[in-house]
């Protein structure tokens, strides 16, 4: 069985092994991190032979580090990134380059036709009707989009959004609320095969369908890491918040994850502030007083047009994995264009928490 993982802000890790009669057996460990000295490459790779194969990563991670010779030093390597290759392995987990990836990036649309649109095309990927798939939003108005879990009235001023003209929609996603103004907001969805997250816990897996974009934005000069659970910050601030979704396939068998991203481009701060209730003790956990402090825009980071910066994190994206222009098929836009008005602008769903 053979594993891959490549550790967010890291390097690849490849493992090669067996499971045979419920232990570990033939740990072949390697990779482009550096290791020294040369024979703790062999101490990992003993230190995993015989585990229990249902050691989790955290456990493979503690066998790893226990084994270590005096003074190892690992460079885009750590033993917890070990573990999560040998448990992707076990898991028959795929890989990006497994698939071939279509884009589709089409005009604005309303919010909550993309609400719908994340639901039907990851629900098309989880059946095996639609190739892996990365959507490129683009706003056809200024919204507010709630968490899947979020009290509606704790989350969002309606007098505020009503003198605006906010609308407010509720996705299917758990996470934060997300404010956004066409031009000024850069948002897309992974729709993923659940086989490409297979092995990874909740939150590795975040960090591992984000770490295409950390190395777009370092491409635009940007250094940007994964902040758990689902940010995305800089040494200026937060630039990004991601949420999940995971769909069953048919039947119950294997299905599909839908990672979406919302990117501050530019943002009226002042507007937000007076659309979102932004409670103190959200912002205390983040060790700051302002929301205007916590979110930094791309535009100021890069001093790119918006076009530019997409354009970009395209490029990089096809250049690791592939990527083919393609469009959404017109059963699927008659499908999310029926579930927009059936559920996502009805008020039913969007203050099911009030």
């Amino acid at each position: 069985m053979h594993g891959e993982y490549k550790i967010p802000g890291g390097k690849l890790v490849v493992v090669d092994v067996e499971a045979e009669g419920g232990v570990l057996r033939h740990v072949r460990v390697a990779g482009d991190f550096f290791l020294e000295p040369d024979e703790a490459l062999e101490a990992v790779n003993r230190a995993l032979e015989g585990a229990p194969a249902d050691t989790g990563a955290a456990g493979l991670a503690a066998r790893i580090d226990a084994a270590l010779p005096e003074g190892t030093v690992m460079y885009g390597l750590t033993s917890e990134g070990v573990g999560v290759a040998v448990r992707r392995a076990l898991a028959h987990a795929t890989d990006w380059t497994d698939y071939d990836w279509q884009l589709i990036h089409e005009g604005p649309q309303s919010p909550a036709l993309h609400m719908a649109l994340d639901e039907v095309l990851t629900a098309e990927v989880a059946a095996g009707r639609r190739p892996p798939t990365l959507r490129v939003w683009e706003w056809g108005s200024p919204a507010v989009i709630i968490g899947s879990f979020q009290s509606l009235r704790n989350e969002v001023d309606a007098e505020g959004a009503a003198r605006h003209g906010i609308e407010v929609v509720r996705r299917i996603s758990g996470g934060g609320a997300m404010f956004v103004e066409p031009g000024n907001t850069i948002t897309y969805s992974l729709s993923v095969p659940e086989a490409l997250v297979q092995g990874l816990s909740f939150q590795d897996s975040y960090a591992y369908l984000d770490d295409w974009v950390l190395g777009a934005l370092g491409e635009m000069g940007i250094r940007a890491w994964y902040q758990p659970l689902n940010d995305i910050a800089t040494d200026q601030g937060k630039i990004a918040g991601a949420a999940q979704k995971r769909v069953v396939g048919p039947g119950g068998g294997p299905g599909a994850v839908l990672h979406h991203v919302t990117m501050s481009y530019d943002i009226d701060a002042d507007k937000m502030l007076e659309v979102l209730r932004i409670g103190r003790e959200k912002m205390s956990d983040k060790g700051i007083k302002s929301a205007k402090k916590r979110v930094d825009p791309l535009r100021r980071q890069t001093g790119l047009a918006r076009e530019t910066v997409i354009d970009r994190m395209l490029d990089s994206f096809r250049a690791r994995y592939g990527l083919t222009t393609g469009h959404v098929a017109p059963g699927e836009m008659a499908r999310a264009e029926e579930l927009a008005g059936a559920k996502f602008t009805d008020l039913r769903w969007t203050a099911r928490i009030p």
